[in-house]
């Protein structure tokens, strides 16, 4: 399944109250995405917040997997976490509606 999460600041810490975790941050992502649980993995252009696309076998698994986040262990983010479906739209192209 695939899951969406956004970040979410709990605490308003400043970058440099963050700093010390940040390489810690940053190799948990990298496994989380070696292992394939990461798809895809953005910063918002207009704030300082994560978008991750991940593959789950649900929100639980998924959440279970974003708390081992350093930032999200130490308290300072969390994520809100939602499924996604297949847009199933484009099925109204092919058949006729009244």
């Amino acid at each position: 399944m695939k899951v969406l999460a956004i970040e979410k600041e709990l605490d308003k810490k400043s970058a440099d109250d963050m700093k010390p975790l940040l390489a810690k941050e940053a190799r948990r992502a990298w496994e989380l995405y070696q292992s394939g649980v990461f798809r895809e993995i953005y910063f918002a252009q207009d704030r300082p917040l994560a978008i991750v696309i991940m593959e789950a076998d649900g929100v639980e698994d998924a959440k279970k997997a974003l708390a081992t986040l350093p930032l999200v262990e130490a308290g300072y983010i969390d994520f809100d976490v939602m499924p996604l479906a297949p847009y199933p739209g484009f099925a109204r192209l092919f058949k006729d509606y009244d």
